[in-house]
């Protein structure tokens, strides 16, 4: 190690902790450029402790959470509007199925037990666990972390759920010009790897791409000439469902991992 990524342009998709990765990237021999592919996250609070409120006087069949921190502010937002307790109650009454290792541990602090969890940290892993479950008729309350779960709900309709969606966080989308930028970029063949820290950001790459008639273009890219690169499971599995096949994924779910590993595959190409 030391110049492994020597002569190569490194794009960052993050928002946060993008100066230390690209002091990791430049001390392989790199160069990083951040394009941020993921608008400002905020809190949304009135939808929310309205549905809330709801769920906690009448609560549902079943809950899915898929993110420990989703789940956290939820508890923050219920207390809130001093309906806590109700809501935790209500969730502990209800069949519960989790994704993700962090959220079963959130749920755990509050009592609350996994009827199904994943089988792999995936939506996918979790899909497969509740293949066996009958929702006909049956109400599910599924909390989602700032994007939709289009793959989750449309298996949740096929077995007949009657589904309700929390989202306690939103994402605003990124900035158009940077995503123009990147598809530029990746385009003109001038980029060997762009890391991707959240699955938001590879929707936005790939929903502006297709918008723009990209698609095709960036897709080939990806298996030709730029390495996908993501921090984790989730992160991967989005770019499987873009049609990404050659992706580097660390096996601990950490920034830094992920740019090592991310050296070590440069190392061995």
């Amino acid at each position: 190690m030391g110049n492994a990524l020597s002569g190569k342009h490194i794009i960052l998709g993050a928002t946060r902790k993008t100066e230390e990765m690209s002091k990791l990237i430049e001390k392989q021999g790199g160069s990083a450029s951040v394009r941020s592919l993921q608008g400002t996250v905020y809190k949304a609070d009135d939808d929310v402790k309205r549905d809330l409120k709801r769920f906690a006087e009448i609560g549902a069949d079943w809950f899915i959470f898929t993110t420990g921190i989703g789940f956290q502010t939820l508890i923050e937002q219920a207390d809130d509007i001093e309906c806590k307790d109700d809501f935790l109650v209500q969730v502990k009454n209800a069949n519960v199925a989790s994704r993700g290792y962090k959220t079963a541990a959130t749920l755990k602090k509050f009592q609350i037990e996994n009827v199904i969890s994943d089988d792999d940290g995936t939506t996918k892993g979790l899909i497969r666990q509740l293949e066996k479950v009958d929702f006909s008729g049956e109400s599910v309350v599924v909390q989602l972390h700032g994007e939709k779960a289009p793959a989750l709900i449309k298996f949740l309709e096929s077995k007949g759920a009657v589904i309700s969606q929390l989202l306690p966080y939103q994402h605003i989308p990124p900035v158009q010009e940077t995503v123009e930028t990147l598809c530029q970029e990746l385009m003109e063949g001038s980029v060997d790897a762009v890391c991707f820290t959240t699955a938001i950001q590879v929707r936005s790459l790939f929903d502006y791409a297709r918008e723009k008639g990209y698609l095709k273009e960036v897709q080939a890219i990806f298996k030709d000439k730029t390495v996908a690169t993501a921090v984790g499971k989730v992160t991967a599995e989005a770019l499987v469902e873009e049609g990404i096949e050659r992706i580097v994924v660390p096996q601990h779910e950490r920034m830094g991992a992920m740019i090592i590993e991310l050296v070590h595959y440069f190392e061995k190409s």
